[in-house]
């Protein structure tokens, strides 16, 4: 009994950080793809790039230059910042600069509702939302509407990055080895058929296909962006477009976000079960459920699981078998996870080290952001991570 749930939750695990990712691969060699290679000016559509912020007036100026370098034809670019809640003078600052139109309102919703808002004022048929503290690569904005020419794709995900040195912190290594490991997963689904969900940093969208979430969502891009796909249209990926971003400042940071985004991957796993209707959705709903709900729900229990039994099958035995190497292979992963902690505040060039650690984290972040959804304590509005 033992070691058929020993291998169960092996199962769960291999498959869910392994197993889903070469499905992914395998298919993906049959699969065709088309893409336009090409947009004249004439052809471009008119877009509105939406930044909604919060209390971000060290980073505004930084923004805007950014926004402004874009290789876009400016006047079919538009520039909407919602400032909802800031008391730092956000507001004033956006309000003295050309071409740029602000929305605010002392009462503070959230992002959400922030944004809901501000999508009543966008005109324009394509809209790119992005986060203050991200920073798009030049190309971003017409990579992005390039890939929404096919008329199937409604909405297009950007890529990710964290600001990496030769030598990080455990945040810098562990969520950039973490975010470029989603890269690979997004452009394996993009090929086979859609991308599951986009980050807040960077992602486009049809206007007209924006259905305004419930104020109280916590993941509003996820949300926003399956609810494209859940009408038929597909997600692709963009690794042409970048934002670009700083890691956490610390420990401490990356765990408050990490809590934040797991209480609201569990209210929107219970909270709109017919993604996993897999008689309307059948492989997206294959793919949220291994992407997503395996992850999610599953593995960080399987974890705790696998340690747990394999302990007790080598007590039971004390012979040297394929279970007590496993309980060998646990002990050294468990070794890095301490080095990890003991060395989080350390800048180290063998980033791999913190791997281990970053991974037991997500983890566990897992199992408060859980605990927290079902007493109902993690708020749409919340204090923003500080960053490094």
């Amino acid at each position: 009994m033992l070691t058929t749930v020993f291998w169960i939750f092996a199962a769960i695990i291999v498959y869910t950080y392994f197993g889903y990712t070469s499905i992914l691969f395998f298919i993906s060699l049959f699969t065709r793809r088309k893409s336009t290679k090409y947009l004249y000016a004439d052809q471009l559509p008119d877009v509105t790039l939406l930044v909604a912020a919060y209390n971000e007036r060290e980073i505004i100026n930084d923004k805007i230059a950014n926004s402004f370098s874009l290789n876009y034809p400016k006047d079919k670019l538009k520039h909407l910042w919602i400032t909802d809640g800031s008391d730092d003078d956000s507001e004033k600052i956006l309000s003295k600069i050309e071409g740029v139109q602000v929305l605010h309102q002392s009462a503070r919703e959230g992002k959400t509702a922030a944004l809901n808002r501000a999508m009543k004022q966008v005109k324009t048929p394509v809209t790119i939302f992005s986060d203050a503290n991200s920073m798009l690569s030049p190309d971003s904005v017409y990579q992005m509407v390039l890939s929404l020419n096919s008329k199937n794709v409604g909405c297009v995900a950007g890529e990710k990055r964290i600001l990496s040195n030769k030598k990080d912190k455990a945040p810098g290594a562990g969520e950039g080895f973490y975010w470029n490991y989603e890269s690979i997963l997004k452009h394996l689904e993009s090929q086979v058929g859609s991308t599951l969900g986009a980050a807040g940093e960077l992602y486009a969208i049809r206007t007209r296909l924006y259905s305004p979430p419930l104020n109280n969502v916590i993941l509003d891009d996820f949300v926003v962006t399956l609810s494209i796909a859940q009408k038929g249209y597909k997600l692709a990926y963009q690794p042409n477009a970048v934002a670009t971003e700083s890691s956490s400042l610390n420990i401490r940071e990356e765990l408050k976000r990490k809590i934040r985004i797991a209480s609201g991957a569990f209210q929107v796993l219970f909270g709109i079960p017919s993604l996993l209707n897999i008689f309307k959705h059948f492989f997206l709903s294959f793919q949220y459920f291994s992407h997503k709900v395996l992850r999610w729900l599953f593995v960080p229990f399987s974890i705790l699981g696998i340690l747990l039994t394999n302990i007790a099958i080598v007590y039971k035995s004390m012979q040297f078998d394929v279970y007590f190497i496993f309980a060998i292979l646990q002990a050294i992963f468990y070794l890095l996870v301490i080095s990890g902690f003991l060395l989080k505040n350390r800048n180290i060039r063998f980033k791999f080290i913190f791997l281990p650690y970053y991974l037991i984290l997500m983890n566990y972040s897992l199992v408060v952001g859980l605990a927290r959804f079902i007493k109902g304590g993690q708020k749409a509005a919340w204090e923003k991570s500080k960053r490094s």
